[in-house]
């Protein structure tokens, strides 16, 4: 299965990690680090969209396909939108948006993700758009923040996503005592790689931002907000380490160098 294509934003800035595109992985920037993780998926393309020409000299430096778009985007989807339009790519295509900080993203999950959306458009002429979650039970991560979660409806589809716990347990957290998480109450992680269509980022790139996107952060609210549906794939496969602090890198590091050995 090769009828997918990989596109990873990377904008230059970051508040919290200054030009974290181009940190210093074991020897290789942080970009090129995810894209060729990325190449090991089945897509039978992976792309850059980038806002600075630092990137995409770097990109080209290395053989990774680049394209530079504006740097005025507010999202990743946006990015991705469009660099579909500059591309002329076909309705019908299927874009896989893999994080730029994901230099450890296990491939497989990739392609799970695409053999989903696939499976779902075909049963459901209304899904466009799928992501993926994980189970979680640890409390230090059902109250992280920087750990986004989702609850979804009967039919594996989106109701919402937050970076507050949900569902949140009334009797569990009111007056909490320890951090015993009851079997039952189930907490779902946000992982944050995204598929479309290329019919449903023409659209994306026209919907209006909601109050509730900018509040949470969370660029997929904007299709909720906007009524549209995002089919959710679970998986077992733990999410790999992301890069957003330094203690993150270090951590990222640490894998790479124990794979070496």
């Amino acid at each position: 299965m090769n009828n997918f294509k990989i596109i990873i934003p990377a904008r230059l800035g970051s508040t919290r990690l200054p030009n974290k595109m181009l940190l210093d992985i074991c020897g290789e920037p942080l970009i090129i680090r995810t894209a060729k993780q990325a190449l090991r998926s089945q897509a039978k393309q992976v792309i850059v969209a980038t806002d600075h020409l630092d990137i995409v000299k770097v990109c080209e430096s290395h053989n990774i396909m680049v394209h530079l778009t504006s740097p005025t985007h507010t999202s990743g989807t946006e990015r991705i939108a469009e660099l579909v339009s500059n591309l002329n790519m076909k309705d019908n295509e299927i874009i896989i948006n893999v994080q730029g900080d994901e230099p450890l993203i296990e491939p497989s999950l990739i392609n799970q993700l695409a053999e989903f959306i696939i499976k779902k458009s075909h049963e459901n002429n209304l899904i466009k758009m799928a992501t993926i979650a994980h189970q979680i039970n640890q409390y230090n991560e059902i109250i992280n923040p920087n750990i986004v979660k989702t609850v979804l409806d009967n039919d594996n589809n989106a109701l919402y996503f937050s970076r507050a716990p949900i569902p949140f347990s009334r009797d569990n957290f009111i007056n909490k005592t320890d951090t015993t998480i009851p079997i039952q109450y189930k907490v779902l992680r946000h992982i944050g790689v995204y598929a479309y269509t290329v019919e449903f980022l023409k659209i994306y790139s026209k919907l209006s931002i909601s109050s509730i996107e900018q509040i949470e952060s969370l660029e997929q609210l904007r299709v909720l907000y906007n009524g549209y549906k995002i089919a959710v794939h679970q998986t077992d496969i733990i999410p790999a380490i992301g890069i957003d602090s330094i203690e993150d890198l270090e951590r990222v590091c640490k894998v790479l160098q124990d794979q070496r050995n």
